[in-house]
């Protein structure tokens, strides 16, 4: 199989790994995430000024006709600088809803927005007692006319501070973990009634507590069929999915890269400790997951538009295995670094993070292998 990436894809590849590296320096992003608002809204002008929240919508749709792989490729570089610029919110989940379930309509008046950078989407599904169960849903939907009125409680909304609108999920029909009743919604984040609470994450975003109190919505908020949302929401959830795997892989690459050139600084009884067996055959190590890491990553991105049974049975795999990796290269870029590689003072430490954090985004390591296994 031929992996090559076209020349237009190679193209973007550099033009965004070329901000990253001019604009995403260590001391600038520690800045950012640590003042207010807590990311650089002329960062994300940028990237629509260089057609890259467009770059996976068809042309039809107003994009610039890329898909997956396009943003496996910003994502990869993304994850390198651990940009926090809400990509996967926005254009991979939103973008991801519209794309297939929206009506022309809906197409119409949101994906503009979402390439020309004016509008910011986050993905509101999990819930306190959900557990990763895109059916477990409290939060209801009740028809109120013509529309409908939310209520319930959405956490760990990662991009919800900085959003204009939320996706939001909720059951219109059925019992509480029931597949069917499910439903798609998206919402403006200055409805009367939505409430959040934001805060920080420990990799440097921002997240919200969501709490909707009898939000209303027009009929043409719903996206897709009314109660037969959850096989759309496990698509666009493989989606996100296999853009966090090309994150990942993004930055398990820096972190082995740092750890191999502060192998050759750091001296211990007058020599590098680069030259200990023992660490080169770790970071050695380091080199393998990672590489095991980007071909599952592919794997699973083109396996996005296979068949359902197909598709989950390769974002499982990617998420479990890269999961595993990305746990393994983090603590052993710890370990080599050694106390210095907790402090903020080292770039390594926010890696760290980041690749810790990685496992519980849409389903951990266990969660995955069950999912894996169900399938077989």
């Amino acid at each position: 199989m031929d992996f090559n990436f076209t020349e237009e894809q190679a193209m973007v590849r550099d033009g965004l790994s070329r901000l990253v590296r001019e604009q995403y320096d260590w001391e600038t992003r520690r800045r950012v995430v640590e003042g207010e608002p807590g990311w650089r809204p002329e960062i994300w002008a940028q990237l629509a000024e260089l057609g890259l929240l467009g770059m996976p919508f068809s042309e039809a749709d107003g994009g610039f006709g890329g898909g997956a792989i396009e943003a496996m490729i910003a994502m990869e570089e993304f994850g390198k600088g651990l940009v926090v610029e809400p990509f996967v919110p926005t254009v991979v989940c939103a973008g991801g809803f519209l794309k297939h379930a929206g009506t022309a309509a809906q197409k119409a008046e949101h994906i503009g927005g979402i390439v020309d950078g004016s509008r910011v989407y986050a993905f509101a599904y999990a819930e306190p007692r959900g557990r990763y169960d895109y059916a477990d849903i409290q939060t209801t939907a009740k028809k109120d006319g013509s529309g409908y009125v939310l209520n319930g409680h959405k956490a760990v909304v990662v991009g919800a501070p900085w959003a204009t609108h939320l996706i939001v999920t909720a059951r219109t029909s059925g019992e509480q973990r029931d597949r069917n009743g499910v439903s798609v919604f998206v919402v403006e984040k200055a409805a009367d009634g939505l409430i959040t609470r934001d805060y920080p994450t420990i990799d440097g975003r921002r997240a919200s507590e969501v709490y909707l109190e009898n939000v209303s919505v027009p009929a043409d908020a719903l996206i897709g069929e009314e109660g037969g949302g959850l096989p759309l929401i496990e698509r666009v959830a493989d989606e996100a999915i296999a853009a966090l795997c090309a994150e990942a892989c993004g930055a398990m690459k820096v972190a082995h890269q740092m750890t191999v050139e502060y192998s050759r600084q750091r001296k211990q009884f007058g020599v590098p400790i680069g030259s200990f067996q023992v660490l080169q055959h770790r970071m050695v190590d380091m080199f393998t997951e990672y590489e095991q890491s980007v071909s599952l990553t592919y794997l699973a991105t083109l396996k996005l538009d296979a068949p359902e049974k197909e598709r989950k049975r390769a974002v499982s795999s990617a998420k479990v295995r890269i999961g595993q990796a990305a746990r393994f290269i983090g603590q052993e870029a710890i370990q080599i670094h050694g106390g210095m590689g907790m402090t903020d003072e080292l770039a390594i430490g926010g890696y760290f993070k980041r690749l810790t954090i990685f496992n519980s985004e849409f389903g951990d390591i266990d969660h995955h292998m069950r999912r894996h296994i169900a399938l077989a």
